[in-house]
């Protein structure tokens, strides 16, 4: 089996040298000790291990390590920049938006895409576009809350 040796994750080029059918989830985990995203039912249905590839949400559970080796990955520890976090996070914390927070990462990494695509997302939006994302604590309407007032947060910042 062929080896992948160069990963793009959160700006860095990493050397792995594992083989290209490994899931994604276990390389950020086993081989980069980023274990922001949760492994939650390893068939791509709850979101907790949603990561951006190239900028787009996918679930890292189910993505052959070998189909990013040339696109841009991005996790929940690469969304802030430095010690400035990214505002969907600072809008989680201030909502009190997570419980047992097994799902946060991966409702943030959504989240932020969301607010990527759509700077004022309605209620309704929102709620479609997270569906993906299980919540078990059922936080569910604090999450709505933080990504709307994330999008505030980010047009005030734009103003």
């Amino acid at each position: 089996m062929a080896k992948v040796t160069k990963l793009y994750v959160n700006d860095t080029i990493h050397d792995i040298n594992v083989d290209e059918s490994v899931t994604l989830l276990g390389v950020l985990r086993d081989d980069l000790d980023l274990t922001g995203s949760k492994y939650g039912c390893g068939e791509g249905q709850c979101g907790a291990c949603t990561v951006w590839i190239d900028g787009v949400p996918q679930r890292s559970c189910i993505l052959p390590v070998g189909t990013v080796r040339e696109k841009r990955v991005t996790t929940i520890e690469g969304l802030a920049k430095g010690e400035q976090l990214h505002p969907l996070q600072t809008a989680f914390l201030e909502e009190e938006a997570l419980q047992c927070a097994y799902c946060t990462s991966g409702m943030i990494m959504s989240g932020a895409a969301l607010l990527h695509s759509n700077a004022n997302p309605s209620e309704t939006e929102i709620v479609s576009f997270m569906e993906g994302n299980v919540c078990r604590c059922g936080t569910h309407p604090r999450i709505v809350s933080a990504i709307r007032r994330a999008a505030k947060m980010m047009q005030a910042a734009r103003a």
